[in-house]
């Protein structure tokens, strides 16, 4: 994804028009990863909602106009995660009232895979969550994040074991 620098920068000082344009460039981006990590199309949509509020308000803070995709994908990360834990939190008669994901199998799995996949670190979950869920590639990734992209895929390798020895780890009582 390239960054219009101009248009941050604008948005930086005030520009409520060059933000939309920000926001219409990447919301695709955004529903997405919100999307593919919730399950819910209402609750993507308030992520990003929420998400792109907190983005505007805050991006006088952002101190490097080129790391505003990693920035605003953070802020993303972060709803996402505060809504999954609180359908984690939900009492066990709500969660047999939400449907089967398909192919999840049963909302047992698909829960457990949620919460393993909540306990990676944020950098882990925000590279797996841009390239399985988002579709970026490790150089787009590289990119956005300012890293090398062979340092991404090694990440996302590490982080894909993790979760998988997490999910195979047998359940302790």
């Amino acid at each position: 994804m390239k960054q219009n620098l101009q248009q941050i920068k604008k948005a930086k000082l005030g520009d409520a028009a060059a933000f939309a344009e920000l926001y219409r460039d990447i919301y695709a981006d955004l529903y997405r990863f919100a999307l593919y990590t919730l399950k819910n199309p209402t609750d993507a949509e308030d992520a990003v909602s929420e998400t792109v509020t907190d983005a505007f308000t805050s991006i006088r803070k952002l101190r490097q106009e080129e790391s505003f995709s990693s920035w605003i994908f953070k802020i993303l990360s972060v709803k996402c995660k505060k809504r999954f834990q609180e359908i984690a939190t939900l009492p066990e008669e709500l969660l047999r009232d939400i449907p089967d994901e398909g192919s999840m199998g049963n909302i047992a799995v698909y829960m457990d895979l949620r919460r393993q996949f909540f306990r990676l670190s944020d950098e882990e979950r925000l590279i797996i969550s841009m390239h399985i869920f988002a579709g970026y590639s490790s150089t787009e990734i590289a990119e956005i994040l300012h890293m090398n992209a062979n340092t991404v895929r090694s990440k996302e390798s590490r982080a894909l074991k993790k979760l998988s020895d997490q999910l195979e780890a047998p359940v302790r009582q």
